[in-house]
């Protein structure tokens, strides 16, 4: 079964390139020929959007444009745009996740959380639970995250100049004045960092889970 298998690809593969036996010229078989001759719309549409991202921003030495997931599929630019733009935005979070977790735990803490515990030991119910204040601190962060998430952070009136462009008109004139040199140097070294911080955070997480997190950051106070 194996081997017919295996003889019928071949055979199947041998006749794609076979040629074409020669039709007699009737009116049936020009319409064939145009047929044939016309891509498939299908293919046509994704050729039209295929596009090379090797020189965008972000695809760097070493590795250069690397999708070993293929995650872009057919390469269209809407895709990867939506996809840069959460790049971007889970960089962003993970730098401030890097800082706040340095912050805490150095042991410098909010007025009234004090005794609030640094790591994954803080989303402990038992933690808060019997502190008002802190109680009332993290649902005010929650309604916070929540505004900047479908409020803020997003491209409200169209007018991004690139993926993770959230300024929505303010601040133009400060970006404006650089060159457009300046400007991609700047969004590369964003997504650099973003890209460092999402890898530092979760390092910081496997260390904390593993029980080292002192040898990570000598002195740490949970």
């Amino acid at each position: 079964m194996k081997t017919a298998c295996i003889l019928t690809t071949l055979i199947a593969s041998a006749a794609a390139f076979a040629p074409t036996v020669q039709q007699s010229k009737t009116l049936s078989s020009a319409l064939n020929a145009d047929a044939m001759e016309e891509p498939a719309p299908a293919a046509a549409a994704v050729a039209a959007v295929a596009t090379d991202f090797t020189g965008e921003v972000g695809a760097q030495a070493p590795l250069g444009f690397w999708d070993p997931m293929s995650f872009l599929g057919a390469g269209e630019q809407t895709r990867f745009d939506r996809l840069r733009e959460v790049e971007i935005k889970h960089g962003r979070i993970s730098m401030l996740a890097v800082v706040g977790n340095l912050v805490t735990y150095s042991g410098t803490r909010l007025e009234g959380m004090e005794d609030m515990p640094s790591g994954f030991a803080a989303l402990s119910p038992s933690a808060w639970a019997n502190n008002p204040v802190a109680k009332s601190q993290i649902y005010g962060m929650v309604l916070t995250f929540a505004f900047l998430e479908f409020f803020v952070m997003k491209d409200q009136f169209g007018t991004a100049e690139s993926p993770g462009d959230y300024r929505n008109g303010v601040g133009v004139t400060v970006w404006d004045k650089f060159d457009d040199k300046t400007k991609q140097r700047k969004r590369a070294i964003e997504i650099n960092n973003g890209r460092a911080a999402q890898m530092g955070i979760l390092g910081l997480m496997v260390h904390e889970k593993m029980g080292n997190i002192a040898d990570i950051l000598p002195g740490a106070s949970s």
